[in-house]
């Protein structure tokens, strides 16, 4: 019997065996850290590479310098919860029964909603902690516990290691003085709690992250910064104001302006220490906001514009116009994204988050139902078309938020199709059909001079709406 050829085969698998072992541990490590900040309530216009010419967001402006800016990327709600749960779920928010913010137990009722996202909804933290990865969120949560909420599971149910958030959550927490809704979170425990002033929260929220980021620079991990500066009422620092003292006749905006440069500054932080830790290369920093800004009746009973812009869109938060729900997005990965670069076409959406980072984590063998797509190629400036429209839906009663001004209020549900946009209720009722790439502004509505698109977005919308959960 001959025995070479045999042991030669068992030690050419074996090689083999430690070889394929090899590139996989390495890929491994190849992997990318993930950073996802998600800014509370911030407009359109408001960052200075989105054409703000009032004020400058130099360091925020820099992740788009040295990196990528979309100008088509769309929140799937015009408000934060079920923003935040498209975003971490890769899913439609109305699959999970949450369909505005999360409130106390009798609002939530009487909107049809659930208190919490339930805990077995697949989430980008809970995928990449699984893979390995470290995981940690520090910001605002929202995605349940809070008011009379006091059974939500902690965030670390959804994956995350390491947390502070604040009242619209349960955990460790950091609450604000003088203010009813932290006031009522205390009563609910479940977590360390300390007092600050709402003005020292980005700041203490980046040292949390930049300790994060020094413990587990030698692994990979996964940070969601989610800081809500930017969500009224804007309590700056009152040496902040001095800067904008030529806002003063409008104290609104001065405020405004006093808090979105300090979390610019406090964003440039993070990106330092990303240089300096040797960190930028190998880390995707992805950068935008969770919906359009404030649009409270008093703003406009007191004679102000509304802090914050929205500009050129119609609408602001709580309107599913394109001003609710287009947002800034950036993201700066150095070696992988070519600096400058303006990506006018790529229609994209926070319902591709988690696709996008399995596929850039590696994990693209990992099957879950989800709504979004792979945008990894319109990340890295190569050709991308959607495979399906993008759907909305907001509002499914009288019990939900509208804005102050009344050419905001848009019908509930919506859809994109390449240019086209159409607002309708789930009734039939206040169809409006648009052009975006003609009509960005939706004024003029062309649901009469074009019937058969309407027939079929419509169509398209219905059978969608029909689809999810009552």
């Amino acid at each position: 019997m001959n025995i070479k050829p045999v042991r030669s085969t068992i030690f050419k698998n074996i090689l083999l065996f430690f070889f394929t072992f090899f590139i996989i541990a390495s890929k491994g490590q190849e992997r990318p850290n993930l950073i996802f900040i998600f800014i509370d309530d911030m407009g359109y216009s408001d960052l200075g590479c989105f054409g703000n010419k009032e004020m400058q967001t130099p360091n925020i402006d820099r992740i788009a310098k040295e990196g990528i800016r979309f100008t088509n990327y769309y929140d799937n709600s015009p408000i934060c919860s079920p923003s935040r749960v498209a975003a971490i779920t890769g899913s439609y928010p109305s699959r999970y029964h949450i369909y505005s913010y999360l409130d106390s137990r009798e609002k939530n009722k009487q909107r049809g909603m659930v208190n919490y996202l339930d805990p077995s909804a697949p989430t980008i933290a809970k995928v990449l902690k699984q893979a390995g990865y470290a995981t940690a969120h520090f910001g605002k949560w929202h995605l349940g516990g809070g008011r009379d909420v006091d059974d939500a599971p902690l965030p670390q149910a959804y994956g995350i290691d390491e947390c502070l958030t604040s009242f619209e959550g349960l955990g460790d927490r950091v609450l604000y003085k003088d203010h009813d809704l932290s006031q009522a979170s205390a009563k609910l425990g479940q977590g360390k709690i300390t007092w600050i002033d709402k003005y020292q929260e980005s700041g203490i929220l980046v040292d949390r992250s930049i300790d994060f980021i020094e413990r587990n620079k030698t692994k990979p991990f996964y940070l969601e910064l989610w800081p809500d500066d930017v969500h009224d009422p804007y309590q700056p620092d009152t040496a902040w104001r001095k800067q904008f003292s030529y806002y003063a006749n409008n104290h609104y905006k001065q405020d405004f302006y006093a808090v979105l440069n300090n979390l610019d500054k406090q964003i440039g932080r993070l990106i330092d220490k990303l240089d300096a830790l040797d960190l930028s290369k190998q880390t995707l920093l992805i950068l935008c906001s969770d919906n359009g800004p404030t649009d409270w009746p008093f703003y406009y009973k007191e004679g102000y514009w509304p802090p914050s812009n929205a500009d050129p869109f119609r609408g602001r938060k709580w309107s599913l116009y394109e001003g609710g729900i287009r947002t800034p997005f950036i993201a700066r990965w150095p070696g992988k994204i070519k600096p400058g670069t303006i990506n006018d076409t790529a229609i994209i959406s926070s319902i591709d988050f988690l696709p996008t980072i399995m596929n850039i984590a590696s994990l693209s063998s990992v099957q879950m139902k989800i709504d979004g797509e792979d945008i990894s190629a319109a990340l890295l400036d190569r050709p991308f078309q959607r495979k399906q429209p993008l759907y909305w839906e907001y509002g499914r009663n009288e019990y939900y938020l509208k804005p102050g001004n009344p050419r905001f209020i848009s019908p509930n549900l919506a859809i994109r199709d390449n240019n086209w946009k159409l607002l309708m209720n789930d009734d039939r009722t206040q169809i409006e059909l648009y052009n975006l790439k003609e009509d960005a502004a939706e004024n003029n509505n062309l649901a009469n001079a074009h019937p058969e698109i309407v027939k079929r977005l419509a169509a398209l919308l219905i059978h969608w709406r029909r689809s999810l959960p009552d």
